[in-house]
C-alpha cells in the first residue's frame, strides 16, 4: 500500500474521464493544491492529448499523477479512507469530516461512479447541493467545489495563503 505524503494531503479520483479539457483543468487543480491525481481507466481520450495539456498550461511539473487500467487496480494499490461524490448521494459534500490523505473520487461526466459502488458504500457518498431541476455540475467545477472544502476543514494546512502584487507593495496600500 502507498504511503501518506504530507505534503500531498488530499488524492483525486477520476474514475473513467472522457473529456480531455475537463482532466486537464483537474489537473491543474490537483497541482495547486498539491493533491495526488489518480487516473483510473480506461480514458475517454489518449494521456498525451493536446487539450488536456493545454488546460493544465505550465502547470504539469507540479502535479503527481497516477494511472490504473481500472477499479480493480486502483483499489488493490490504495486504502482510503474514501468519499465517493455523486449526485445520487444523500449527504451533502460539506457535511463529512475529511481526514487527511482521503480520496475524493468521482466518475465520468456521462455516468457518474458505478451504483453498486455507493450502493456499498452509502455512508461515505457524498453530494454538492443544486436545485432540482440540475442534473449535475461540470466535474472540474465539482472537484474544486470538494477539493477545496476538505482543505477548508484543514485550515489550508500547507497552502500559501496571502498573495504579492507585481507593481505595488500591500503595507502601502491605503488603509479604510
Amino acid at each position: 500500500m502507498e504511503e501518506q505524503n504530507e505534503n500531498r494531503p488530499f488524492h483525486i479520483v477520476l474514475v473513467e474521464p472522457q473529456i480531455p479539457q475537463n482532466t486537464g483543468n483537474i489537473a491543474r487543480t490537483c497541482a495547486a493544491t498539491g493533491s495526488v491525481l489518480h487516473l483510473v481507466g480506461p480514458l475517454g481520450f489518449q494521456i498525451d492529448d493536446k487539450k488536456l495539456k493545454r488546460a493544465g498550461l505550465d502547470y504539469w511539473h507540479l502535479l503527481d499523477i497516477r494511472y490504473y487500467d481500472g477499479l480493480e487496480e486502483f483499489f488493490q494499490k490504495n486504502t482510503g479512507p474514501f468519499y465517493y461524490f455523486s449526485t445520487k448521494a444523500r449527504h451533502r459534500h460539506s457535511d463529512v469530516r475529511y481526514e487527511p490523505g482521503a480520496y475524493l473520487v468521482f466518475g465520468r461526466e456521462d455516468a457518474g461512479l458505478p451504483e453498486g459502488l455507493l450502493f456499498q458504500n452509502e455512508q461515505r457518498c457524498v453530494r454538492l447541493p443544486m436545485i432540482s431541476g440540475a442534473r449535475s455540475l461540470n466535474l472540474s467545477n465539482s472537484v474544486a467545489v470538494g477539493v477545496y472544502e476538505a482543505l477548508r476543514q484543514g485550515d489550508y494546512q500547507g497552502l500559501r495563503e496571502i498573495g504579492a502584487l507585481t507593481r505595488y507593495r500591500w503595507e502601502d496600500a491605503p488603509q479604510d
